[in-house]
């Protein structure tokens, strides 16, 4: 592909930015500099989750940093939820049976990293960031997209993950409207641990502690994560 911008940019996210090539497809162009080997490696991914039935876009060519991939035109998953509040749970149960089908998928073949331990606690398809925000409602049905971070593990390790981006993460607004929006995040986050859970204290901590980890976390959001995190033995006679 070119190195130039490929056609109108309609999104732009941490580390890629998105341009319509017309034809009902899209250019997905990272712009860390990642080795092409790991752009290859995610669209292997979409490839072998699309295969199984997971609604993934469909990919149609890797170049370098550049995935071209089908068009998910729609809005997302958690823009719905702010448009339509009171949709919120039938929402969030979507998404628990989007993770469930991600979960079916075998990973046998497929060179994927084990961040979360002993495959014996569990071995199947993870997306880890799979979240409202990651899911387009199209008028086909809803897509899951951005497949970077997929690994390998216990389903419980990505149910986890999910708590905790849906319960945790910053909200923008002030006023009335932050009480408003602190509600519905906080009926979305108990309807998804009803629909995937339950998720008990010890993959809570570990979803926590990932989270804090992550470099692009906002420090609102770390202030909030920081206060779930048991201090170790002896912090409070050393303050």
């Amino acid at each position: 592909m070119a190195a130039g911008a490929p056609g109108a940019l309609i999104g732009t996210g941490r580390n890629a930015d998105a341009y319509d090539i017309g034809g009902g497809r899209v250019l997905r162009r990272y712009r860390d500099g990642r080795e092409p080997g790991r752009v290859e490696h995610e669209a292997r991914v979409m490839t072998h989750a699309r295969s199984f039935g997971v609604p993934v876009p469909e990919v149609f060519d890797v170049s370098g940093a550049d995935i071209v991939m089908e068009r998910a035109a729609g809005p997302t998953m958690l823009e719905s939820i702010g448009r339509r509040p009171w949709t919120v749970r039938a929402q969030v149960r979507l998404l628990a049976r989007l993770h469930d089908l991600v979960h079916r998928v075998p990973v046998g073949g497929l060179p994927l990293p084990a961040p979360f331990g002993d495959p014996a606690d569990g071995d199947v398809l993870l997306h880890r960031d799979l979240h409202p925000q990651n899911v387009v409602l199209t008028p086909g049905g809803p897509v899951i997209i951005d497949w970077e971070g997929a690994s390998r593990g216990p389903a419980i390790a990505d149910v986890a993950m999910t708590w905790v981006i849906i319960g945790f993460s910053d909200v923008p607004g002030q006023g009335l409207r932050a009480v408003v929006v602190r509600g519905v995040q906080a009926a979305a986050t108990r309807a998804f641990v009803r629909a995937a859970g339950p998720i008990d204290e010890n993959w809570r901590l570990i979803a926590v502690r990932r989270r804090l980890a992550d470099p692009n976390l906002l420090p609102a959001e770390a202030a909030r994560l920081e206060k779930l995190v048991p201090a170790a033995p002896g912090a409070a006679a050393r303050a």
